[in-house]
């Protein structure tokens, strides 16, 4: 297969898997009163009001090209004014969780093409699915760690009383570091990679289909 088609596989994936993840915290957040994203342009799923140079096409091709196994990268962040909420701090977990549902959605969309492209034999759309799959997987379990700014951090404080919501909420200055000192240590291979795989081979049973040879193999090997 040739590197432009290889490239494609990923990169698609990716650039949906992005820019909808932010496009549903904008368009949640607009649902439950705060319309800032709507007044800026940035409700849209056109995939160029979200890229961020570096997140959306620097990162994913140098991850690409350094063969590190996995693709990855980020939009430019929905903006949302969590004060324009009707009732904050509730309203706070469903604008949080918008980004990796859609991402889960994303994923059983993509489980759907590759059982159509299998039918119907196009092995580039089924490794295309595969890479949706693990991609969205990948992005909603990562965005879901309960570190601050990532989405997982939102649903905490969310949840935690007032007082120590508002101390939690002192971490998101140190989150980057915090979230680069995990990876270090084997945050992704420990807990993101495990649960991702885990999910994988539930799909794998649900829908007869060899997710993890397909990603694994074919994809990542």
């Amino acid at each position: 297969m040739s590197d432009i088609l290889s490239i494609l596989i990923w990169a698609i994936p990716v650039l949906f898997a992005i820019t909808i993840h932010e496009a549903a915290h904008g368009w949640t957040a607009s649902q439950l009163g705060d319309h800032t994203a709507r007044m800026m342009g940035r409700l849209t799923l056109n995939p160029i009001k979200h890229i961020d140079p570096v997140g959306t096409l620097l990162v994913p091709a140098l991850l690409y090209l350094s063969s590190s196994g996995f693709i990855f990268g980020w939009a430019r962040p929905v903006p949302v004014n969590f004060n324009a909420l009707r009732s904050p701090k509730r309203d706070m977990l469903w604008v949080a969780l918008a980004g990796p549902g859609v991402n889960l959605l994303m994923a059983i969309g993509w489980l759907i093409v590759i059982a159509v492209a299998n039918n119907t034999n196009i092995p580039f759309l089924v490794l295309m699915g595969g890479a949706g799959v693990f991609v969205n997987l990948l992005l909603a379990i990562f965005n879901l760690l309960p570190i601050p700014p990532l989405d997982g951090g939102r649903v905490v404080s969310s949840l935690l009383p007032k007082k120590l919501a508002y101390q939690y909420d002192q971490l998101e200055p140190y989150g980057l570091f915090i979230l680069i000192g995990l990876l270090y240590f084997g945050v992704f291979k420990i807990v993101v990679w495990p649960i991702v795989l885990f999910i994988l081979i539930w799909l794998s049973n649900l829908s007869g289909l060899n997710l993890v040879d397909l990603i694994i193999v074919n994809l990542l090997g």
